[in-house]
C-alpha cells in the first residue's frame, strides 16, 4: 500500500465517520501494523501482543469521531496504543514480571548442560535464531512500563522528542534524559551478559534446549521466524508527519518490524463486517 500524507488520512477520517467502509478499512490498514509492533516489545509475546492490537484497533474505531485533526492521525493512534498497553495487566510479564538482576542471574548461573535434546529435529541454528529474537524482546520486560515505552518510542519508531513526549505527556527534555538512560541501560545489560549483541559469555545456540525446557521457545510454533518481517523504512514511512528531527538514534538492530497477524486482520475485517459497526456509527 502507497503511504499516505496525513492530510490523505484526515480526509479519510471524515469519509469514516460518515460510515464508508472502505476509508475505515483503508485507516486500519495504514496503521495496524505500528500498533502490533508497539504491543509486540510492550508485552513480550506474540499471543498477547495480536489480543492487545485488536482491543487498540477496536478503540480506535469507537473513537474515530474524536479525531479532531490537532496532531497527526498517527500519533494520536499513538496515543491510543500506549495508554491502553502502560495500563495492560493480561499480559504474561504482568503476572510474572521481570527485572534484569533476574534475568542476569538466570544466563549466569542455569544449568545449561543438564537439559537433554528438546529441538524435535528443528534445526538447531533455526531454534537459535527465534531464541535470540524472543530473548531479547524479553528482555525488555525487565524495564518499568513507562522506561519501556519511552525506549521504544525512540529506538524502534524513532519518534522526535517533541512528539514523543507529547504521547508520555512529560517535556521533552524529560523524555530526551530518560531516553539516554534506558538506552545506556539496555546497552550495558547487553553488553555485559550477551554474547549475539555485545561481549558476554551468552550465546543462543548454547541454550536453545534450556530455552525449550522453560517454555520460553516451542519449536513447533517458532513466532519470530513465521513473521513476516517489513523493511524498517516502511515503519519510518508510516510515522506520517513525525519527522527525525533528534539526533538520538542508536543502533539497536534487534528491533525488527513484523506484519499484523493475519487472525487479527481476520478479526478485524470480520467486526467491520458486522452490525456492530453501524450500531456504533449511528451511537
Amino acid at each position: 500500500m502507497k503511504h499516505k500524507t496525513n492530510e490523505e488520512l484526515q480526509a479519510l477520517v471524515g469519509e469514516a465517520t460518515a460510515g464508508d467502509k472502505k476509508a475505515l478499512e483503508a485507516l486500519i490498514a495504514g496503521v495496524q501494523d505500528i500498533v502490533f509492533n508497539l504491543s509486540l516489545r510492550m508485552l513480550g509475546t506474540f499471543a498477547d501482543a495480536e489480543d492487545a492490537t485488536q482491543d487498540i484497533l477496536l478503540k480506535m474505531i469507537t473513537h474515530l469521531s474524536s479525531f479532531r485533526g490537532d496532531s497527526s492521525f498517527t500519533t494520536w493512534v499513538f496515543c491510543i496504543a500506549a495508554n491502553h498497553l502502560k495500563n495492560y495487566k493480561k499480559h504474561m510479564f504482568a503476572k510474572y514480571p521481570l527485572n534484569f538482576a533476574y534475568y542476569g542471574d538466570d544466563i549466569e548461573h542455569a544449568q545449561i548442560q543438564d537439559v537433554p535434546d528438546l529441538t524435535q529435529n528443528v534445526e538447531k541454528d533455526i531454534l537459535a535464531e527465534e531464541l535470540k529474537l524472543s530473548c531479547t524482546n524479553v528482555m525488555l520486560q525487565c524495564l518499568d512500563v513507562e522506561s519501556r515505552c519511552i525506549f521504544i518510542l525512540g529506538t524502534m519508531f524513532r519518534i522526535d522528542s517533541r512528539i514523543a513526549a507529547d504521547i508520555l505527556e512529560m517535556t521533552p527534555e524529560a523524555y530526551r534524559q530518560r531516553l539516554s538512560r534506558v538506552r545506556k541501560k539496555m546497552a550495558d545489560f547487553l553488553g555485559e551478559y550477551c554474547g549475539e549483541y555485545g561481549s558476554g559469555r551468552c550465546r543462543c545456540r548454547d541454550r536453545v534446549n534450556y530455552a525449550i525446557q522453560s517454555h520460553r521457545i516451542n519449536p513447533l510454533q517458532l513466532d519470530y521466524m513465521t513473521a513476516t518481517e517489513i523493511p524498517v523504512q516502511t515503519m519510518m514511512d508510516v510515522k506520517n508527519a513525525m519527522e527525525d528531527i533528534d539526533d538520538l538514534s542508536q543502533d539497536f538492530s534487534f528491533c525488527k518490524p513484523y506484519e499484523s497477524p493475519e487472525r487479527t486482520k481476520h478479526l478485524i475485517q470480520e467486526f467491520l463486517d458486522s452490525t456492530q459497526l453501524s450500531i456504533i456509527q449511528n451511537a
